[in-house]
């Protein structure tokens, strides 16, 4: 019995270690001031944000892909799916009305952040799972993502006028409201490059690794 246990242990480890940091990681980032910050100031809600979608995100999608991989006879269909619903998530959310309605409302403010976390999580599944095609999926899952939040990183750094209103929006680090604003999307549009462009390595890496019977 102790031996069966012991074999079950180390068959879960692998993915309890990366689940675990990412709901440590999701637990500080929102049961810190970072959720009071992220209403009133721009700058915090990106980080807050980024936090959420490309910290903890992954992090849980590994875990739980190494707890119960997907297994789906269409990969590049779901990874098309998960990452047109992160966009629809990721730009509706920061569209004006929505967004300054989720930092005044808080239960709109949790199911924003509840979307941000299941749309994070799905887009890395597909390119989880085992498998050539998996892979592939992955690989387009990430380009889409990171070309995506660069373009909206990008609108939002360049725009001439503040988006939205100046007590969402407002101060941090002694910047004005559209300085903060910029900042916030110079935040989006780089962070991006670093766990997107990791994940499209890795998978591209499987793609050549891998053979098509995998």
């Amino acid at each position: 019995m102790s031996g069966t246990q012991s074999e079950t242990g180390r068959q879960l480890a692998p993915g309890l270690l990366p689940l675990g940091v990412g709901l440590a990681a999701l637990a500080g980032l929102w049961g810190g001031p970072l959720p009071d910050l992220a209403r009133v100031s721009f700058v915090w809600h990106m980080m807050l944000h980024l936090g959420v979608i490309l910290g903890a995100a992954p992090l849980i999608a590994l875990g739980l892909a190494r707890l119960a991989p997907l297994r789906t006879a269409w990969p590049v269909l779901f990874a098309g799916a998960a990452s047109l619903l992160e966009l629809a998530v990721v730009w509706g959310w920061h569209a004006p009305r929505l967004h300054e309605a989720a930092a005044l409302d808080p239960t709109l403010f949790r199911i924003q952040q509840a979307t941000f976390l299941g749309a994070g999580v799905l887009v890395w599944l597909p390119g989880l799972a085992p498998g050539r095609a998996a892979a592939g999926a992955g690989l387009l899952a990430m380009l889409f993502s990171l070309m995506h939040m660069t373009m909206l990183g990008v609108l939002l750094t360049l725009s001439p006028r503040l988006i939205y209103a100046p007590e969402i929006c407002g101060t941090a680090f002694g910047l004005a409201p559209l300085d903060t604003q910029r900042l916030g999307g110079a935040m989006m549009a780089v962070a991006g490059l670093g766990p997107y462009l990791v994940g499209a390595a890795v998978f591209t890496m499987r793609l050549t690794r891998e053979g098509p019977e995998d």
